[in-house]
């Protein structure tokens, strides 16, 4: 229990230092949320969203699961997408996946692992259909090839969502970007995958031609 008891003590002690340093911060975030930004991002402990990004509370609306995925039938992610775009209208939606991922090794795997194998299985869907360009590249460079281009997809993903289709229809200022973080030296990549219009998507994945 005492490891608990100090996570209070570490927020008392957070809670405190925030006031000193700006009374008004806490009663100012407890009147409304106005974020730019939606981080769709992977359940790695050692990604901190808001922190890797220098934003307070308040300032980056997070979703979060393993290997940052958007699934089309995931209705979490989706009704956090749609909050987002719809209420909170974001600006930015960021997809931000990182090398050595947990899901994307996990997926590269040939053995059961269990009630999350129907969770990887799109991670495994997607390290088959780049089956060729992976054995053309060296060993240990494959997972992180991966992990690229799992956010690349999970980009595409979004971009065919009604979602961030019918904010584009309505004339919205939303951009889709796909970054990675590295946990060994802690900056953010940006894999060039970023779309702000419909026009941008493949004709036979626009809502509307």
């Amino acid at each position: 229990m005492s490891d608990v008891v100090r996570l209070i003590e570490n927020n008392r002690r957070w809670a405190a230092h925030r006031t000193r340093v700006d009374p008004d911060f806490f009663p100012r975030l407890s009147r409304q949320q106005a974020p730019q930004y939606l981080w769709i991002g992977c359940a790695d402990s050692r990604v901190p969203a808001n922190e890797i990004v220098g934003l307070d509370p308040g300032e980056l609306f997070v979703h979060r699961n393993v290997a940052n995925l958007v699934l089309h039938t995931d209705l979490n992610c989706l009704s956090v997408l749609q909050y987002a775009v719809e209420v909170l209208r974001v600006r930015h939606v960021i997809v931000c996946g990182h090398y050595g991922c947990g899901g994307v090794l996990a997926a590269m795997q040939d053995r059961s692992l269990g009630l999350i194998d129907n969770w990887l299985r799109h991670l495994r869907d997607l390290h088959h259909e780049h089956e060729a360009a992976l054995a053309a590249t060296a060993p240990e460079a494959r997972p992180d090839r991966l992990c690229e281009l799992n956010v690349m997809r999970q980009v595409e993903n979004l971009c065919h969502t009604t979602i961030v289709q019918d904010a584009w229809h309505r004339g919205g200022a939303l951009s889709v970007h796909g970054w990675i973080y590295g946990l060994h030296d802690g900056l953010l990549r940006d894999l060039g995958v970023s779309r702000s219009s419909a026009a941008e998507v493949r004709r036979s994945h626009r809502v509307r031609s």
